[in-house]
């Protein structure tokens, strides 16, 4: 169903700008290979609005762009405006860049804020070859935890040798930090554990499915890198 305009009205204003996006969202579409009917089933529309749009100009509203740019994986920005963003680090350091060492305090308040993550760890295959695997997680005490499927990549063995990481990028101040658990894995197996892991935010696996099997990263060493940017020289104070 296409829903209602939002109140911003149509994306890019005029019958120009429609017809630019219009010709934008097209475009794309026959990158990826897919026919106006797959778009408009998978973003939620008729057939004949997206025809509308695409051979008269008229403008998506804000809504409905929205969800062609999620079908077309691109941001809103480049479809409405054709703006393109440097991916994250494309765009150089800061001015007076300087690496430093978190302490683990540090390491696990930004542990907190954060919600996915990497899980890497070896598989025996002849010879052991890393797997590197997306998660989402969560902090439970001084513990990491995430859920998986039994037979998913992530699942490991108790006792399991494991790194798990995740980091943040401000792309607009050219900052960011890095957090490194290194440790063993013990399944939780507790029912009433699992099952309050579950009812907190983000307890539910993006992936979907019921993924039943969640693992706690015990860790042995807890490391993290930020990246800051000095202040100018004459903005310094010392006492």
């Amino acid at each position: 169903m296409q829903g209602a305009p939002d109140q911003g009205g149509p994306a890019g204003g005029g019958a120009s700008n429609g017809e630019d996006v219009a010709g934008r969202v097209a475009v794309r579409r026959e990158q990826l290979g897919m026919s106006r009917e797959e778009l408009a089933t998978r973003a939620g529309m008729s057939t004949a609005y997206l025809r509308q749009v695409e051979e008269l100009g008229s403008g998506f509203d804000a809504a409905a762009l929205k969800r062609v740019a999620h079908v077309l994986g691109v941001s809103y920005e480049e479809l409405a405006s054709g703006s393109r963003q440097a991916p994250p680090g494309r765009g150089g350091p800061a001015a007076r860049p300087v690496l430093q060492r978190l302490s683990e305090g540090e390491c696990w308040e930004r542990l907190g804020t954060h919600g996915i993550g990497r899980v890497a760890h070896t598989i025996g295959t002849g010879e052991e070859a890393p797997v590197l695997v997306p998660v989402n997680f969560l902090v439970d005490g001084r513990t990491v935890v995430y859920r998986t499927d039994q037979a998913g990549a992530a699942a490991v063995a108790p006792g399991t040798k494991l790194a798990f990481e995740t980091d943040f990028v401000d792309e607009e101040n050219r900052l960011g930090w890095s957090v490194l658990v290194t440790g063993t894995a013990e399944p939780i197996t507790d029912t009433a554990a699992t099952e309050a892991l579950g009812r907190r935010p983000g307890g539910e696996p993006w992936a979907g499915g019921t993924r039943e099997l969640w693992v706690r990263v015990v860790p042995g060493e807890v490391s993290g890198r930020a990246i800051r940017s000095l202040p100018p020289a004459g903005d310094r104070h010392t006492g």
